[in-house]
């Protein structure tokens, strides 16, 4: 961590031409409350050496290193512009005397976001001559944050945004440090971490009533039974818990390890070791689960990294194991550290922390977005004021993509971190997320079916999320909108069932239950396909089809001696004729495409039937388009 210290813990003797500044004559009681504030400034109590300060420049007001450390003192108290109201006197009290204080003077400014003239102030600094290496070293650092901040306000041009972090309260924070949130996707529970006495740290919770937040309580069960813990993340679906703990090396691989933990109606479970595929004998923390539960992101310092602290992934096997753990690579991690993965509900948005990577003085909060070939993008700085001079820390994103929750040690902490929200800029948001959950089971025997749920970007055909159901056949996926999937279910044995969602031009409820009856493989079973689309006209396949045909070819090689009967089918408008002979051609284009895919032709048939069989009303233009549709049919097993 890059941190500055610029505390006066004595009195200065710098003797500078032109100098007014005496500090012989300041008067001796002046100089008894300075040495009573020196006493709380060694043992780091900033706060109570403020009204001895205080009372040494009421005492003595030319008290120009008094008043110089009152200034250091507001700005490790985060009180910037005081700080700067402070070093701005002392340097009209004396300006040769204030020179070597330009540096600490700037970052301060920095602190308030003025940056132009934090940019001046430390140019002047480095101007002095024969100043330290070391200090031309913390200058030259500084000037090139300053530089990026100026940068950033002009490749991000910035209206009508007010950042107003709101402290969560009394029924949230403590005395004690609260960091690491993380909340569910229905914005019904917030988790984090406490700390406690020595090194315990403690996993708490928050239940969410109303946009209110309930006093926060242990969670109950296994989870907090070791003491040495640190880092939590809880699954979208609020079902399992992962999160580090240095447990030792009966139940540990070394250092801090990850664990899981599941909910059950006696509480949570005891952990489990997540293993060497993810574990090693160094450290592993800050985990962030997504929303699918296919992917763990986490930090390391493991053997082999870029930097640090790396950030990496893993994605679970179909035994239900995370696979081996790969580093995210050079594009994402740095020679310094990267921290706190926190991947979005929308699966497509990662924030995290990096000191490596350019920003505004300490570890920044940064995104990446998923591309469509499955890289990330490069990491984009989410800017001031949410990011600072000062170190930023962990970082969460409720469903919806407006609200962020942050652990920070701002004024109005009541100890140590406390946990704020506050509302994101449009630009760096993440996709307002809405979820599908329900159960999958057998049409005719009402029995819960473990089976596969994807949902398909329409886009690109590629699944952006993908599933298991539990063992009852329930399931619960996330529903990102701004674009248009493809629902699909399957299960060996079964048609398969599909669904569209339509999110990229319209609004969307807050969430979708969906109970799913599959049908087993058998004669004379009909099935719409919900998704084959032509263009206007004319029975050229448009690309999303292939996200449904692609099914039904699953279900015909599974099936090899299975033969299926293709239908068109139209609505009532324009010529009878013509239509028969569209929903022809379209049934045709199908089986064409299935035959291109190794299918035989000798088992598929087609046939149009126009708009001579309609499953709606053509009065009304939802029925017309109920009646445009493709079938097949199972005519032989």
């Amino acid at each position: 961590m890059k941190k500055y210290l610029f505390i006066i813990l004595c009195i200065s003797f710098f003797q500078l031409q032109a100098q007014t500044y005496q500090p012989e004559k300041i008067k001796k009681k002046a100089i008894q409350y300075y040495e009573q504030a020196v006493e709380y400034l060694r043992d780091q109590s900033y706060k109570e050496s403020v009204p001895f300060l205080q009372k040494a420049i009421a005492a003595d007001t030319n008290y120009v290193d008094a008043i110089l450390s009152l200034a250091g003192v507001y700005g490790q108290l985060k009180k910037h512009d005081l700080s700067v109201h402070n070093y701005e006197w002392a340097k009209r009290k004396d300006t040769n005397y204030f020179k070597q204080y330009h540096l600490p003077y700037s970052i301060n400014l920095a602190g308030m976001g003025k940056f132009q003239e934090a940019l001046e102030a430390v140019n002047y600094f480095l101007a002095i001559p024969k100043i330290s290496p070391n200090s031309i070293k913390a200058g030259r650092f500084r000037k090139r944050c300053y530089e990026f901040a100026l940068n950033y306000q002009t490749t991000h041009p910035i209206t009508n945004y007010i950042f107003a972090p709101e402290n969560l309260g009394d029924s949230v924070n403590s005395e004690k440090s609260e960091y690491y949130p993380a909340v569910t996707i229905d914005d019904s529970l917030l988790v984090f971490t406490r700390r406690g006495d020595g090194y315990r740290e403690d996993f708490m919770q928050s239940k969410i009533v109303q946009k209110a937040y309930r006093k926060a309580t242990l969670i109950n069960g296994d989870i907090n039974l070791e003491p040495s813990k640190g880092a939590i993340t809880v699954s979208a679906d609020g079902e399992w818990m992962i999160f580090a703990g240095n447990f030792g090396r009966k139940k540990g691989f070394g250092d801090f390890d990850l664990y899981i933990s599941f909910y059950t109606p006696d509480g949570w479970s005891e952990p489990e070791n997540l293993g060497p595929n993810i574990n090693t004998e160094f450290w592993e923390s800050s985990p962030s689960l997504s929303p699918d539960k296919r992917v763990l992101y986490f930090s390391s310092n493991r053997y082999g990294g870029v930097g640090g602290k790396d950030l990496y992934y893993s994605v679970r096997m179909a035994n239900g194991k995370f696979g081996p753990a790969m580093n995210l690579g050079d594009s994402i991690n740095t020679t310094g550290d990267e921290l706190a993965p926190y991947i979005h509900a929308d699966n497509q948005t990662l924030f995290f922390t990096s000191d490596g990577l350019p920003g505004y003085g300490g570890s920044d909060l940064y995104l990446m977005r998923k591309q469509d070939d499955g890289t990330w993008s490069t990491p984009e700085n989410l800017g001031y004021p949410i990011n600072t001079i000062d170190d930023e820390g962990s970082f969460a994103v409720s469903a919806d993509g407006l609200t962020a929750y942050y652990a920070s040690d701002r004024s109005d902490s009541r100890g140590g971190l406390d946990l704020y929200k506050f509302k994101l800029r449009n630009d760096i948001r993440p996709a307002k997320t809405l979820y599908v959950k329900g159960k999958v089971f057998d049409k005719n025997t009402g029995k819960g079916l473990p089976c596969t749920v994807e949902l398909i970007d329409n886009s690109n055909g590629k699944a952006l999320m993908k599933i298991q159901t539990d063992e009852l056949g329930e399931y619960f996926i996330t529903l990102p909108k701004g674009k248009d999937y493809t629902f699909t279910v399957n299960r060996k044995g079964y048609l398969f069932y599909t669904e569209l969602y339509e999110l990229k031009n319209k609004e969307a409820d807050s969430t979708y239950k969906k109970d799913i009856p599959l049908e087993p493989v058998a004669l004379n079973t009909k099935v719409i396909l919900n998704n084959i689309q032509f263009e206007v006209n004319s029975y050229k396949l448009l690309p999303v089809s292939l996200i449904e045909l692609d099914k039904l070819l699953q279900i015909l090689t599974e099936n090899p001696t299975l033969k299926v009967e293709i239908s068109g089918h139209t609505d009532n408008l324009g010529n009878a004729a013509d239509n028969l002979k569209l929903s022809t051609n379209r049934a045709k284009a199908v089986v064409d495409y299935l035959v291109s895919k190794n299918i035989s032709a000798s088992r598929l048939t087609y046939k149009g039937y126009g708009s001579t069989k309609p499953i709606a009303d053509n009065a009304t233009e939802k029925g017309r388009a109920k009646n445009r549709r493709t079938e097949f049919t199972i005519i032989s097993l």
